[in-house]
């Protein structure tokens, strides 16, 4: 297979950034890097438009730094609020996780940040306060307070609640049973007192 060298012109993920030189199959740059201008062929007059290149790639990247450092000092003064699904014993049904957290923040306080850059270990299981590590970017890190709540209100305790609850229905179908039965017998009494005629 036929490589052939060339310039990126944007960051692609997996292969380099803006400014970098990579060997890339030949039918992947000519079909794919160059007509998306993802690319330049790597020649002596492209190597000129190197140096700008590399200064537009610093520009962007140190812009990228210092509103992610801004983004993430205005995050740890934030509390994340996550509204979830709970059994009567307050138990969550499912988990939280780093979509749910992104979708809250974009929806709470209109901040869009990508779910890879939330980085939960296991997914949060249980209601409460909840700290969340942020890789916003290479060298910034930030965390960011998570509170997650019931939506359904216990209103009775549990204890208390299934006794009651159990009891209800037993006194329903037993007096379905004893109506049932003493139906039964005035049924047959009647019969009999036919027959007997």
């Amino acid at each position: 297979m036929a490589k052939t060298e060339v310039i990126l012109t944007q960051h692609i993920v997996g292969l380099g950034g803006e400014s970098d030189q990579v060997k890339v199959a030949a039918g992947y740059a000519r079909n794919y890097l160059f007509p998306q201008r993802l690319a330049i062929p790597l020649s002596a007059g492209n190597k000129r438009r190197l140096e700008v290149l590399r200064q537009r790639r610093a520009e962007r990247e140190a812009h990228e730094f210092n509103t992610m450092t801004e983004l993430a000092k205005s995050l740890t003064k934030l509390v994340c609020i996550v509204k979830v699904k709970t059994g009567e014993d307050g138990k969550m049904f499912g988990t939280v996780t780093a979509g749910m957290i992104a979708d809250e923040l974009k929806h709470q306080f209109d901040v869009t940040l990508d779910k890879r850059k939330i980085h939960l270990e296991h997914p949060i299981k249980t209601l409460g306060d909840h700290e969340v590590e942020l890789n916003l970017h290479a060298e910034v890190k930030g965390t960011l307070k998570v509170r997650v709540e019931s939506t359904t209100p216990i209103t009775v305790p549990a204890a208390e609640a299934a006794p009651a609850a159990a009891e209800a229905p037993k006194t329903e179908k037993r007096g379905k049973r004893t109506e049932k039965a003493e139906a039964a017998p005035t049924e047959e009494k009647a019969k009999a007192a036919k027959k007997s005629k």
